[in-house]
């Protein structure tokens, strides 16, 4: 059911200034070369301000500066990006679920299932699972023994919590993820691999978002940590006993080896990868496909590896950089030979 929202409530809702008619209808959002006259965009990224001149929106979110060169109606915000993701809740189409327990679910008996929660066809929840009240648990998902959701979790179909994985409040988790599998540890007898039972579990703080198929392992020891309001993309693989901190935020591929610790306030970009029993200082910007192979103490973006450039030219560069080895120790070489030349410019009796 689509959502019809008057212009001057979502002024109200966002705090904005309002240049416009507070009784205007508004459905939905669009971007500023698709939206409609009932549709309300936003303009965020200066390379699109081209797009305002013939811009047929119903209403634009707009900073000040933009506003004042805008002809139709405007909601005026400090931040525009942040004022449509607050009011993008407002018209998500996402099925809300209703309370209870579908009746192809399987509950051990010793589970404790609030009854303000809904458990989705199929589910299995095992001994001494803990579900709190407000969450979901879509068609499929297995929680196992002992694992523990907070309030108002949401899990869409297809998740797997293995067993001692403890959730905390308003956790969204997408289809595929799965939180606890084994790490990958093993110890090397005489060339035959011995597997190291993994007894720790796996732990997540409130506000958490993790995307599709991203996995969390559970710690070898000690429990693999996820801070508060931390957000995983899809496609992340998070190994044993790593620690994420507060606010951190991850794109998609991302690669974590065990025991890495990463703090708060970070941005790994896609394709980032850590060797492991590294540690990361807060407000570190780490840039796509970034290879970290020691710790960073120092907050500030880094970055590794060399950027796209014609096929031809990057032949040329890789074989120079093959040459490096070579270039490096004729130089040194000739660094000596310098050294041996006296002051007053006459080569040594040893040069």
């Amino acid at each position: 059911m689509t959502a019809t929202i008057k212009l001057g409530r979502l002024a109200e809702f966002l705090g904005a200034t309002l240049r416009g008619s507070a009784e205007k209808e508004i459905t939905g959002l669009a971007t500023l070369q698709e939206a409609g006259p009932a549709q309300l965009s936003f303009l965020a990224n200066p390379q699109y301000r081209k797009y305002l001149v013939d811009c047929h929106a119903g209403a634009v979110l707009l900073k000040a500066a933009d506003a004042e060169e805008y002809a139709g109606d405007a909601l005026v915000v400090p931040d525009p990006y942040l004022a449509y993701a607050r009011i993008s809740h407002l018209f998500d189409p996402k099925p809300k679920a209703t309370a209870g327990v579908h009746p192809s679910a399987v509950i051990a008996d010793d589970a404790v299932v609030d009854p303000m929660a809904s458990i989705g066809a199929f589910a299995v929840i095992e001994s001494g699972a803990r579900i709190a009240a407000g969450v979901t648990i879509g068609a499929h998902c297995f929680i196992g023994a002992r694992c523990t959701i907070g309030e108002d979790g949401w899990l869409a179909p297809r998740v797997t919590l293995y067993h001692d994985v403890h959730i905390g409040k308003r956790v969204v988790i997408q289809s595929g993820a799965v939180l606890g599998g084994e790490g990958f540890g093993f110890a090397n007898e005489k060339g035959i691999w011995q597997k190291i039972a993994q007894i720790g579990g796996v732990t997540l703080g409130d506000d958490v978002e993790i995307g599709v198929n991203t996995a969390i392992d559970r710690g070898a020891l000690a429990d693999t940590l996820i801070g508060n309001g931390v957000k995983l993309d899809n496609q992340i693989q998070i190994a044993h006993n790593v620690q994420v901190g507060d606010h951190t935020a991850m794109a998609a591929c991302v690669g974590i080896s065990g025991s890495t610790k990463i703090g708060k306030h970070c941005m790994l970009a896609g394709g980032v990868g850590l060797v492991g029993h590294i540690e990361i200082c807060d407000n570190v910007f780490l840039t796509g496909m970034t290879m970290v192979t020691h710790s960073i103490t120092e907050p500030g973006a880094y970055s590794s590896g060399t950027a796209m450039q014609p096929a031809a030219e990057w032949r040329k560069s890789a074989a120079r950089i093959r040459q490096l080895d070579d270039i490096a120790r004729r130089l040194k070489h000739l660094e000596k030979r310098v050294g041996e030349v006296t002051p007053d410019g006459k080569a040594s009796s040893e040069g």
